[in-house]
């Protein structure tokens, strides 16, 4: 079968690398795809990813059997619904359903109404009774604007004045909708389930993300530093609650509410005294993740897809190695940085992931803010921590930084 990927991200070259592994599949293109996933895919960065219809007629004249939806942009404009509704198989939610990640009060008031554990909220539609909240507030509160925020919309105030400063700062105009959450503690961990109706199927394998910035969990909210799997201290019992409580109701929920998802629910969830806890949905594969999961996945992710679409049971197979990715960025992220400096050191094979990188002649330049993932795998996480910063040690650059302590959550 063909298979055509739509993204330029880290995340859409590790699902591109994975899918040209299947058995089933003869050839993956990718949209617009970048110049470092051309071992893996066939790209066509001529069409842009917001470009519907060319995506639609690229689809139909090659003869494309699956499009599967890398980033959230995509599914929350209805890329998908568009391609369905010309006979093209999508892994990936429609329009109405992608709202569970474009919008934090649709997906605060289904939990609510279908007692699915999360962090309590308020929703605010103006920055004047924002700020008069956070007069009186208890802290530390979680400020989150409502909408697409590629992973940076996020802001914990610990103080009354960080609390002030975060609403000016999602506030650009007095109008528009915030979302305030009660801060919740403990350890956040990422699960994967695959969903299609009210048939939900999480992965048996998790992963943990770094969010902010600099080491010890310090600095600005990111897109994502690093992440690893499995992990260790989230016992069985703690995977097993997440699904009872929150994989399996949040699926029949949707269906309840008339809206069908099928694709790859992301749950973000955080482990707290009274349990798991939902911090955040995505209607994709979380990234940096989703390139570590697949990574360790020794199973065919295509045939994982098409048994979703069946609703047949799907049999994840795991490699016994971890598995450890850093990412490297652009200096200046997650805000104002440079472009054009020269990226060398490493090889276009399964140790990295691009994510900001274009051809400038001969060699690579960043071209986003965060660049490029180095893989490492090992016996242990410990072991796959050190293959990780062995190949980020190779990567040549005078414009990134990373963080070095991915991974250090699991090692005791």
């Amino acid at each position: 079968m063909k298979v055509l990927v739509i993204g330029a991200g880290g995340r859409e070259h590790a699902l591109a690398s994975k899918i040209n592994q299947s058995s089933l599949v003869e050839k993956v293109y990718a949209i617009p795809g970048n110049e470092a996933m051309v071992k893996v895919a066939e790209i066509h960065n001529e069409i842009a990813e917001s470009n519907h219809q060319e995506i639609i007629n690229f689809a139909k004249n090659k003869n494309i059997d699956w499009v599967i939806i890398g980033p959230e942009q995509p599914l929350i404009d209805g890329l998908g619904d568009l391609l369905r509704q010309q006979g093209v198989k999508v892994f990936g939610p429609g329009q109405d359903v992608a709202q569970i990640e474009g919008s934090k009060l649709f997906a605060k008031q289904l939990m609510e109404k279908y007692d699915i554990p999360t962090a309590d909220y308020r929703e605010v539609s103006n920055q004047s009774d924002a700020l008069k909240y956070v007069e009186t507030c208890e802290l530390p509160v979680v400020i989150k604007k409502d909408g697409l925020a590629a992973g940076k919309g996020v802001i914990i105030a610990k103080t009354r004045d960080e609390a002030i400063e975060g609403v000016k700062a999602v506030y650009p105009e007095e109008q528009g909708r915030v979302v305030f959450e009660s801060f919740l503690e403990g350890e956040e961990f990422s699960l994967m389930t695959f969903v299609n109706g009210d048939y939900a199927v999480p992965f048996d394998c998790i992963a943990q993300d770094h969010k902010r910035a600099y080491d010890n969990d310090e600095g600005p909210n990111t897109g994502g530093m690093g992440a690893y799997c499995p992990v260790p201290h989230i016992s069985e019992n703690v995977l097993r609650q997440t699904n009872e409580r929150i994989a399996q109701p949040i699926a029949q929920a949707m269906s309840k509410e008339g809206h069908h998802f099928f694709g790859l629910l992301y749950i973000g969830a955080i482990l707290t005294k009274e349990g798991p806890k939902v911090i955040e949905f995505n209607a994709r594969f979380g990234d940096p993740e989703a390139q570590v999961i697949l990574t360790r996945l020794d199973s065919d992710l295509m045939q994982h897809i098409i048994d979703l679409e069946e609703r047949e049971p799907i049999d994840f197979k795991w490699k016994e190695e971890a598995v450890v990715g850093v990412m490297l960025a652009s200096k200046g992220y997650p805000g104002a940085y440079d472009k054009g400096y020269k990226v060398s050191g490493f090889d276009l094979d399964s140790h990295y992931f691009v994510s900001g990188l274009k051809k400038d002649e001969d060699h690579f330049v960043n071209a986003g803010g965060r660049v490029i993932l180095a893989i490492g795998e090992g016996a242990t996480v410990k072991d796959a921590q050190v293959a990780a910063y062995n190949n980020v040690d190779k990567i040549e650059s005078d414009n990134l930084f990373y963080r070095k302590d991915i991974g250090n959550k699991a090692i005791k």
